[in-house]
């Protein structure tokens, strides 16, 4: 088993929203000694991010700002967060954007904006940082796919997010294939309904109960839900995982 270096970093992409899922992974995994790399669109508070992060949990922390849906931005936020901080060893790719709009209403500019951040951007963000980690022959990758991938929408957000998140488990299997004899893993997680922005604002108690009737818990998932998944699958003692699909979803998809 290769062993995780004693100081080891990882980048959280899509980590400034207060209520979304990168932000509570950030803090969660900081408060169990991780060095964090924050990458969102704004700059300024992606580094005021970082410098929260270090001050409260006593870690290594850097922050830049990226389109994640521009290579160019994505490798120079990573190559920035690279020189300031130790080894990196995981990456947790969460960016997104929802996209609400029905098929028969849907442009050219929908589809390519929301293929471009949920798609896209996982790609460039994992392979610049392949590159770091198949020099050092160890690596933890997990992105964030939904649950609308696999039952076709059925959720806030309809046909390209659909399409994006099914795309991002396409990818996630062949580079998991693909890095694989580098001691680097490769998974996905797909959320249910979990009460973040991304689902249309902020949810109503009743909105939570309807959406919580179709679960097998007595309650929608919160942001910490996959913190706490992330957190396990970027783990030292995981790398025998790969190639697979983590649903957090409450029961909702059994397959």
């Amino acid at each position: 088993m290769t062993q995780f270096p004693s100081a080891r970093t990882v980048i959280v992409t899509g980590a400034v929203s207060p209520r979304g899922i990168g932000r509570f992974t950030v803090d969660h995994l900081a408060a169990q000694g991780w060095n964090i790399g924050v990458i969102d669109l704004d700059d300024a508070a992606s580094k005021a991010l970082a410098a929260e992060l270090a001050e409260k949990h006593g870690v290594q922390a850097a922050g830049a700002g990226a389109d994640i849906g521009d290579e160019t931005s994505v490798r120079a936020a990573i190559d920035e967060l690279e020189a300031a901080l130790p080894q990196i060893v995981a990456l947790a790719n969460i960016a997104g954007v929802s996209s609400p709009v029905p098929y028969l209403e849907l442009d050219a500019a929908e589809w390519d904006r929301v293929l471009n951040i949920n798609l896209n951007g996982v790609h460039y963000a994992t392979r610049r940082v392949a590159e770091t980690m198949v020099r050092n022959r160890i690596g933890r990758i997990v992105n964030i796919s939904s649950i609308s991938a696999q039952r076709g929408g059925g959720t806030f957000s309809k046909t390209p997010y659909s399409v994006a998140k099914a795309g991002v488990i396409g990818l996630t299997r062949a580079v998991a294939r693909e890095l694989g004899p580098y001691d680097i893993t490769v998974n996905a997680i797909a959320p249910g309904p979990i009460d973040t922005d991304i689902m249309g604002g902020t949810l109503s108690p009743d909105r939570k109960d309807e959406l919580a009737a179709d679960l097998l818990t007595n309650r929608i998932g919160s942001p910490l839900d996959i913190a706490a998944a992330i957190a396990f699958l970027i783990s030292e003692d995981t790398g025998f995982i790969t190639g697979q699909t983590l649903n957090v979803d409450g029961g909702l998809y059994m397959h």
